[in-house]
């Protein structure tokens, strides 16, 4: 399986509004856009952080994974996300080692990237985001 890049730390957070005058005041990074992801219940901000991003994350329902995320944990470091080619294909190499999936085929996420998240179970308790992005589709041709 061919790992481009850390795509992606995915940080839960109770507000945006709150958050993000610590990554854009304090520590002096880039907020690249702010968006809302209905399928996932969230509203994200991407940060720019050198040559990754920080995608704050915030709960739209209480319902949410990441409103129950952030019950249980609190905020913090929500999951870490891998940029890779033909998604589809590695979902299925991960399957095929023995890797538990929660996703069996890719969604839309941010950005209109294909995503697909590793159950943590399988991961020594990391949960890892599968990171497909249109561009990299366009360049594969």
């Amino acid at each position: 399986m061919m790992i481009k890049n850390i795509d992606h730390i995915g940080i839960a957070v109770r507000s945006l509004e709150e958050s993000l005058p610590l990554y854009t005041d304090t520590l002096k990074l880039k907020l690249e856009g702010i968006e809302t992801v209905e399928s996932q219940g969230v509203k994200v901000a991407f940060i720019l952080a050198g040559n990754t991003r920080l995608e704050l994350l915030e709960a739209l329902t209480s319902g949410s994974p990441i409103a129950k995320f952030i019950d249980k944990r609190g905020e913090g470091i929500h999951h870490v996300a891998l940029g890779v080619e033909d998604i589809e294909a590695r979902i299925k190499e991960l399957k095929q080692s023995g890797l538990r999936m929660i996703d069996d085929t890719s969604r839309k996420g941010a950005h209109a990237a294909d995503v697909a998240f590793v159950h943590p179970k399988s991961t020594a308790g990391v949960l890892y985001e599968l990171c497909e992005h249109a561009l990299s589709k366009e360049e594969k041709g």
